[in-house]
């Protein structure tokens, strides 16, 4: 396999080629040369305006649903909708039939996408069975390739088990992922609890469901001295609470959602079933902190949460409704469209170094010798987000019809090459 990226703008800062414009040429998956006007009669050609090229872009927080739950979607066809997003690395939740929180269900995950155009890493249940109630195997898991530990969509409620898996991880310094919803408040909240919940008459949730779980989590990651990641956090108060936490010394990480960036509570007057997720939409004044703190630097890197859901599911009335929204194809789309303020080199890095710093992985380099894993990209394009641009096998995103900005025009990953259409 040769292929040619014809004056791409480099957008790496640790590589010596940042900011340049650069022909790049790429055989069996290595960086062969980094120059201008190359030439390679063998190779596919990637051309066009306003290209520009970065290391592969990682996701930490997506839902693959395999196995068990392939009728919503399945390794091959998320890793489909990671390429096409841009995505070369997506970890993928523990929330499968049978979970993954044993040594085989991990080995499985790996086995199958050992080829893939896009690096699939586990995450390993905390809890047997996600159960939340005693721990799982998480050194053998570990020792097998879960990359961190999560109970995924189901975070773990009891402070002693999490407090005892936050000692546990330190064994092998690794990292706790906990998605902020203390299930006890407001158990059947349909949305977030505030003018539009009473205008609609929905049973509302409170923000201070997920404010109390972070601030119980941030006192037990300090009382340990672990890593624990906080993911898809939507509230003004919750960002203060990790500003403070990460002043404080503590070992605390977090990420936002493209939708917990993009769109309000004050949306559910459609009563569109694509916009129920947990944590659930925000005011306009979270939103508007969220946007801050993640110009700020408050926010260390994003997560899609991309949770499939197959139409039945979906197409019923908003109570019955199950939660969660696809994101991989449109992520990049909804940041550059809705936050037009973050600077583009600052957003990359978001996607490329800073998950990899906190999960420890590789950072794949843009020169002369280096394993070919980058996404190319034209931050400008403006286009309508179609169902023709979902590979996902399930549909459920609330920016169907929507114009975005920034479009993903191929990935590398190795020998692995995908071009979208």
């Amino acid at each position: 396999m040769h292929i040619l990226l014809k004056n791409v703008k480099v957008i790496a800062p640790s590589s010596p080629f940042h900011g340049q414009q650069k022909d790049i040429s790429i055989q069996n998956g290595i960086i062969q040369q980094v120059g201008d006007h190359l030439e390679d009669a063998r190779a596919t050609v990637i051309s066009g305006e306003n290209l520009h090229v970065s290391a592969g872009w990682m996701d930490i927080f997506a839902h693959f649903c395999d196995p068990g739950l392939e009728h919503k979607e399945d390794l091959r066809t998320g890793v489909k909708a990671a390429a096409t997003g841009g995505y070369t690395t997506v970890m993928v939740v523990p929330n499968t039939q049978p979970a993954l929180h044993t040594k085989p269900q991990i080995e499985y995950v790996l086995s199958q996408t050992r080829h893939a155009a896009a690096t699939v890493l586990p995450i390993g249940a905390i809890t047997k069975n996600l159960e939340g109630n005693g721990l799982a195997e998480m050194y053998e898991m570990q020792q097998t390739g879960a990359v961190a530990f999560s109970d995924g969509l189901k975070p773990v409620q009891s402070p002693g088990l999490l407090l005892k898996a936050l000692q546990y991880i330190k064994a092998f310094d690794g990292t706790l992922i906990q998605l902020p919803d203390d299930q006890s408040i407001s158990a059947h909240g349909l949305m977030h609890e505030g003018i539009y919940s009473t205008q609609l008459g929905m049973p509302g949730k409170p923000a201070l469901a997920e404010e109390l779980i972070i601030q119980r989590d941030l006192e037990l990651a300090r009382y340990t001295d672990s890593r624990i990641h906080i993911t898809g956090v939507s509230t003004r108060k919750s960002i203060e609470l990790i500003a403070a936490a990460k002043a404080a010394g503590i070992k605390v990480t977090c990420s936002v959602t493209p939708y917990h960036l993009s769109l309000t509570d004050g949306q559910l007057v459609s009563y569109d079933s694509n916009l129920k997720v947990n944590p659930p939409l925000r005011s306009a004044d979270d939103v508007q902190a969220i946007q801050e703190a993640v110009v700020h630097g408050t926010v260390d890197c994003f997560a899609t949460h991309h949770v499939p859901q197959e139409w039945d599911a979906k197409q019923v009335e908003f109570e019955y409704a199950k939660n969660g929204m696809i994101g991989l194809e449109s992520s990049f789309g909804v940041i550059r469209n809705y936050l037009p303020q973050l600077p583009l080199e600052q957003h990359i890095v978001m996607l490329t170094e800073k998950p990899r710093a906190i999960f420890k992985q590789p950072q794949p380099a843009i020169q002369e010798g280096a394993a070919a894993n980058l996404t190319i990209f034209n931050p400008a394009a403006e286009w309508e987000f179609t169902n023709d641009h979902i590979a996902s096998r399930s549909k459920n995103s609330a920016y169907i019809g929507s114009t975005l900005k920034g479009k993903v025009i191929a990935t590398v990953n190795g020998p692995i090459f995908h071009v979208n259409k």
